[in-house]
């Protein structure tokens, strides 16, 4: 079954109620699978979350958030060649400074139990997330979200054996809080957009 149903459901779906009242006190409590477990925990963080069925849709997908935002003829920093087709597809120029009106990336990994993204030198190369724009596009792959910070640490030691890449790091606030608080301390919120590629 596809995220995206997962997440929508169908029209026969049982009302959460009802489950609760099948469910026994004695046994432990089921856990979401990870890719829904990220997806709650991510929209709650403030991202905004795009599913793509096929490299088409993260095409057209892109073209909206452009759209909706009026990023045309901007400069946008993109420290990842691989990402350059994208940009130049719709005439924008690629640049390396954080004056840029967004940044363009792909990302290690995305962590489900706190619904943030992990990134490496590989995509943010020695900036910090401060350094970096407001704004922050992000296309990833379902087969990217993983349980916890330690599974994503894990995964880039098991894919880059022995050339690992450094500040790794995570952005978890997507939206600007209310009132500043300690767990807020030396975060800095961005405005990130995610296109989650279906690659399972």
């Amino acid at each position: 079954m596809s995220l995206f149903k997962k997440i929508f459901g169908t029209g026969n779906d049982v009302s959460h109620e009802e489950k609760n009242s099948d469910s026994n006190p004695f046994l432990p409590e089921q856990q979401l699978p990870v890719d829904e477990l990220f997806m709650l925990n991510f929209k709650k963080n403030g991202g905004k979350f795009i599913y793509c069925d096929n490299l088409t849709e993260v095409h057209e997908q892109f073209l909206n958030v452009l759209e909706e935002n009026d990023w045309f003829e901007c400069e946008v920093m993109c420290l990842e060649p691989k990402l350059y087709s994208l940009l130049d597809e719709n005439k924008l120029t690629y640049a390396k400074c954080a004056e840029a009106k967004f940044l363009l990336a792909t990302c290690e990994n995305l962590i489900a139990d706190e619904g943030s993204v992990l990134f490496s030198s590989n995509q943010i190369k020695q900036n910090k997330p401060n350094e970096l724009p407001t704004n922050i596009v992000i296309y990833a792959t379902t087969s990217q979200i993983l349980g916890n910070k330690s599974d994503g640490l894990r995964e880039i030691k098991k894919k880059y054996d022995r050339d690992y890449p450094t500040n790794i790091t995570t952005i978890k606030y997507f939206e600007k809080v209310k009132e500043e608080d300690f767990l807020h301390y030396g975060s800095s919120a961005k405005n990130l957009y995610l296109l989650l590629l279906e690659d399972l």
